[in-house]
């Protein structure tokens, strides 16, 4: 059966989750990631009491042995990688302690070439996979009060372009996708009480999942690398 990994799962209603659904749905079996476990078990329960087959794992996106371990779970028929690990870190440059910033590249850039590599080295025996990284605005342009999170995110771009570049050869279709906006879903509806009520300015999460499952799907005579998605009130 062919297997997902997605790490960077967190409330139902987050893109992690989602996208965790979307693809078991999809008839995958899915490894549900991330760093709290009763979260992790909650969506793989979804999952299997709808029929379809999840494996929740606990595991920090910037400790090498559990990326390893984890992909070791995954098996001989990895199809699908998705590195969604990553929040945002503002923050002014001269107000910045150097361990913040740190911190904020090893989650976002720092896991994504652990969890990248870990994946290609599984789908390299059957010339095939696909591995997605998600992105921001922040992974195209720098933005005063957000130089941790902007150059973490950029450095996570170009590292996925490289890798697209490297491996496209041997049969692995490598994607990025920015998701240019705040997302309609339980974070910015805790931070933010009042934020459901302007939720047309926010991404929709099943569009976000749209993205990535239109380059899952794509061709090896049609590959894209990059896909934005934004709401039509942004500015861009």
């Amino acid at each position: 059966m062919k297997t997902a990994i997605v790490i960077g799962v967190g409330p139902e209603r987050g893109l992690g989750a989602q996208l965790c659904k979307r693809f078991a749905a999809e008839g995958l079996r899915v490894i549900v990631a991330g760093r709290t476990k009763l979260a992790l078990e909650t969506i793989a329960n979804d999952i299997t009491s709808s029929g379809g087959q999840a494996l929740p794992i606990v595991a920090d996106a910037t400790n090498e042995a559990d990326v390893v371990a984890m992909f070791d779970r995954a098996g001989d028929e990895l199809d699908l990688a998705i590195y969604n690990a990553g929040n945002n870190t503002p923050g002014r440059i001269l107000e910045m302690e150097a361990g913040y910033f740190e911190q904020s590249w090893r989650v976002v850039c720092f896991g994504g070439f652990l969890f990248g590599r870990e994946a290609v080295r599984r789908m390299l025996p059957n010339k095939a996979g696909t591995l997605l990284f998600t992105g921001a605005s922040a992974s195209l342009r720098g933005k005063s009060g957000y130089g941790a999170f902007n150059s973490a995110k950029a450095g996570l771009r170009i590292l996925a372009q490289a890798m697209a570049k490297e491996y496209a050869s041997e049969g692995i279709h490598v994607g990025h996708v920015v998701v240019d906006g705040a997302i309609a879903g339980d974070k910015i509806f805790k931070r933010i009480p009042d934020a459901a009520q302007r939720e047309n300015s926010l991404v929709s999460i099943e569009g976000i999942v749209d993205a990535f499952a239109f380059l899952y799907r794509q061709s090896p005579r049609a590959w894209s690398f990059e896909v934005d998605v934004r709401t039509s009130q942004e500015r861009w």
